[in-house]
């Protein structure tokens, strides 16, 4: 199947810093992102004609972002769907440049949760409006993590999955952690100890959160951002670096039922839509840049994707699989040593185009050797609730 290469990412950046320490606010960690981003393609503001913004620098963030850079956009596009906010913004850049409203687009992510002391897991829900969790289960009092334990145990039961199983999900993501510069400093920033590469022991003697989650099975929480250009394939074709296509695009929603399976996740749906776009399988991909807020978050939507069977998550991942430098056994997890090990500032999404988008250009700290084809898939909202799913699939020039 040949693939439509109508639009491309031209131009990234990663903020550097998850700890700013109240220096900066989270529009201005966007603006100093964007600029660089912009700069990395060898563009500049004036080239800009669509924003994407998922509103954490503040209310009405389409004209507030456009006026706070400067620019005025044809398209402004506020879709804000949690983690996944930057999957279904790439994916709506792609369909506004082949619609012919834009030519160039510029997604931008700043958050200061870690400055703010934001209790992102642990903290309570509360209840306070005509919101469907406020009567189906935030009134029971459970956190974000407990959600994600239900469903580890859960996966457990009907699976037979195991806590080591699970960490080797954050075994794999460390050992890309400790090639990144900037992961480690945001280990050291945020007061790690004993940084290093771990082991499956380290992962199960480190203190139970939520059982069976383990501290290092957790995200950290992080300051950070980063900014995403995409163009059209005239305008890439003339950008400073190699154009990553955007291939395949997935969206989903998936809603707590009676019933329901809570292991499964909107994935199945937005994977399997973007792998037909794209024309490519699950075996084809060489970099897997998946949401891990928690290792159970990874696992589940690594079966949902496609790379193994519902319930075959546990063996798939056994065994160091998932290093980037075993590229014959399956995809790279995490190259950049993922929200376990190298940021988490809430919503993580953009950071994972902007791993993939380094790999493809030969650019990551964690390289994988001739890869062609990364998937970046973003989970919003809640694993085993109310959440969804956004899947992109990127091939290198």
């Amino acid at each position: 199947m040949k693939q439509s290469r109508l639009a491309a990412i031209v131009g990234i950046h990663e903020f550097r810093d998850r700890d700013v320490m109240g220096e900066l606010s989270a529009l201005q960690i966007k603006a100093q992102s964007a600029a660089r981003a912009l700069a990395d393609a060898g563009l500049n503001w004036s080239d800009v004609d669509a924003i994407y913004d998922a509103g954490e620098g503040g209310g009405m963030s389409g004209l507030n972002i456009s006026e706070y850079f400067g620019i005025r956009p044809r398209v402004i596009d506020t879709t804000a769907v949690g983690g996944s906010s930057y999957q279904f913004h790439a994916a709506h850049a792609l369909r506004d440049i082949a619609a012919g409203k834009a030519r160039l687009a510029l997604l931008t992510y700043g958050s200061t949760a870690h400055s703010d002391r934001r209790a992102i897991g642990v903290g309570g829900r509360a209840a306070g409006g005509l919101h469907p969790a406020d009567n189906l289960d935030g009134f029971a009092g459970s956190t974000l993590i407990a959600n994600y334990a239900m469903v580890a145990q859960r996966h457990m039961f009907d699976h037979g999955t195991t806590s080591a199983q699970l960490a080797e999900i954050s075994v794999a993501t460390r050992l890309h952690a400790m090639r990144n510069p900037d992961a480690v400093r945001a280990m050291e920033d945020l007061e790690f100890l004993d940084i290093r590469e771990t082991t499956i022991d380290d992962v199960l003697n480190s203190r139970v959160i939520a059982d069976p989650l383990h501290l290092l099975e957790c995200c950290m929480i992080s300051d950070g951002g980063g900014a995403l250009v995409i163009a059209a394939a005239d305008v890439a074709r003339d950008c400073r670096k190699k154009p990553v296509w955007i291939i395949g695009t997935g969206e989903a929603t998936r809603y707590p039922t009676m019933g329901g399976d809570i292991t499964t996740s909107a994935a199945v749906e937005s994977g399997a839509i973007a792998f037909a776009e794209a024309g490519v399988t699950p075996s084809e991909i060489d970099i897997a840049m998946i949401y891990d807020s928690f290792s159970i978050t990874v696992l589940t939507l690594l079966e949902d994707l496609g790379f193994c069977d519902k319930g075959e998550g546990g063996s798939y991942v056994t065994g160091g699989r998932l290093r980037f430098d075993r590229p014959s056994e399956g995809p790279a997890l995490n190259t950049d040593g993922g929200g376990l090990s190298s940021n988490h500032p809430g919503m993580r999404g953009i950071f994972l185009l902007l791993e993939a988008t380094r790999q493809l250009r030969g650019e990551s700290t964690a390289q994988v050797d001739n890869a062609k084809l990364s998937i970046a898939h973003g989970n919003g909202g809640m694993l085993g609730s109310r959440h969804t799913g956004g899947t992109i699939i990127l091939a290198a020039d």
